[in-house]
């Protein structure tokens, strides 16, 4: 015979409360209501708003274009998701069909969110997708263009526009929270082409390309998706005319969105200063590679993909990275008489920075943001156009599978060689610096400058679980 141990009451009372909740549980079941045995590790939101310039404005990204824009092809978007986890802190990504944010914007954007929202600095990141058939923001690139004052008066009654925008979508994705589960993977695309070894047919140059697709799928209690967030290193820059659009990246993303009903799609770019689509110059071409990218993620989405877990630990510094010893007022002069185009206005531009300051700067205040997804994944963004050294290196310092390096992030003002590129030079390493108006290439010391403070962030962040 076998004897039970005796049932005290206290015992009994709670088996009988936990048959209860069972029954309960089974009774909404049946009735068709949702259950929600946990509390979900996070809430999320989403939102997007059109940001299509409505006046003839200046495209930006080719100092060979003459005159403002003259057609809309497709239109652009401004795209926010809102995270929430178990802590109650909240993080905000933002993406944008735009060639890129000046510091003067990504800050103004992030003092309006933090006042209004609460919303600190290390916990809202600005992503752009370097198309460059979008309008001209701020004063980006300024020296670049032959651009009259009235065309700048158009540039800056649309960027204060934006900025307002940007603030409002900001607030929807918070408003729109609700309980959500993330998931990770990453897939691959080959369209990408190093444009250092293809420009001039420069075959003897390595060719360094980063090819990954990394996806974040999150999807309501229920399992509705309703945000994808992908990526890829390579220049939105298969199309040059004069015609409004997102390029590939626009392409994809509204790919994503008709093969996925009810979901938004956040293109995110990654570190492809030095990679162009390759062949390109039609339309054709730019749906073609936004159909693959597309593609790419899909099949990511149809595979296993690894849950996020949290909490989201986020920080934010700016580091000085130093430019060479630059052009004295003298040099500058001699350039007015001797130059013309962008290197003439670059002139100009450096001259009036001279007879306002004083001085030429000789550093810039770089920032480097990190979030790490409990330990699941680490996102590093960086500012600037990056170069794909930048993303190998990271990746395999701190992991291939769950590293995601982003470029263009918060501000872009120049281009940001690695150690490789200063000493082969060309435009990456220095010749861009006359359209963004810098004084001159970075020092030798750029690459490691930065690397360091990514470590100390990445460190940060991890020993913050």
């Amino acid at each position: 015979m076998t004897h039970h141990p005796p049932v005290n009451k206290a015992h009994r009372a709670s088996l009988g409360s936990r048959l209860a909740v069972l029954a309960l549980v089974l009774t909404l079941g049946l009735l068709g209501e949702p259950i929600l045995l946990a509390q979900s590790e996070w809430q999320a939101g989403v939102a997007k708003t059109v940001i299509t310039p409505q006046e003839k404005i200046w495209l930006a990204g080719y100092s060979s274009r003459e005159r403002p824009v003259e057609s809309v092809l497709q239109d652009l978007y401004a795209k926010a998701l809102s995270l929430k986890d178990t802590s109650g802190a909240v993080s905000v990504m933002v993406t944008t069909d735009l060639l890129g944010f000046t510091q003067q914007m990504s800050n103004e954007v992030a003092a309006r969110v933090e006042q209004q929202y609460g919303l600190p600095r290390d916990r809202l990141v600005i992503n752009s997708s370097h198309t460059h058939s979008g309008p001209m923001t701020g004063d980006m690139l300024r020296p670049a263009y032959p651009m009259s004052n009235e065309h700048m008066i158009v540039v800056r009654r649309y960027t204060a526009g934006l900025l307002d925008q940007v603030v409002e979508l900001v607030g929807k994705a918070i408003s729109n929270l609700e309980p959500a589960t993330l998931a990770f993977e990453q897939g691959l695309a080959g369209f990408a082409v190093n444009r250092r070894r293809a420009r001039n047919n420069r075959r003897h140059l390595p060719a360094p390309v980063d090819h990954d697709v990394p996806v974040i799928t999150v999807r309501t209690a229920n399992g509705s998706l309703f945000a994808i967030i992908f990526g890829y290193a390579c220049h939105a820059t298969v199309l040059s005319d004069y015609q409004i659009n997102g390029d590939w990246p626009g392409w994809a993303q509204e790919a994503l969105e008709l093969k996925y009903p009810g979901a938004v799609a956040l293109f995110v770019t990654g570190c492809g200063a030095d990679a162009n689509p390759l062949p390109r110059r039609s339309v054709e071409l730019a749906k073609q590679y936004g159909d693959i990218l597309a593609t790419a993620v899909g099949q990511v989405l149809e595979g296993e993909m690894t849950p996020l877990t949290g909490p989201l630990s986020t920080a934010y510094e700016r580091v000085d990275i130093p430019f060479r010893t630059p052009p004295t007022k003298g040099e500058l002069e001699s350039r007015l008489e001797t130059e013309t185009g962008s290197a003439k206005r670059h002139a100009e531009h450096l001259l009036k920075i001279l007879d306002r300051d004083g001085r030429l700067p000789d550093r810039y205040p770089y920032p480097v943001q990190v979030w790490q997804f409990g330990k699941s994944l680490s996102m590093i963004h960086l500012a600037g156009e990056v170069v794909v050294d930048y993303s190998l290196r990271f990746k395999s310092e701190y992991g291939w599978d769950d590293t995601w390096v982003a470029g263009y992030s918060n501000e872009v003002f120049a281009y940001i060689p690695s150690l490789r590129i200063l000493k082969e030079g060309d435009y990456e390493g220095g010749g861009a610096m006359i359209g963004y108006g810098q004084p001159g290439p970075f020092g030798p010391g750029v690459e490691e400058i930065i690397a360091e403070k990514v470590d100390e962030l990445m460190h940060q962040t991890q020993g913050a679980e």
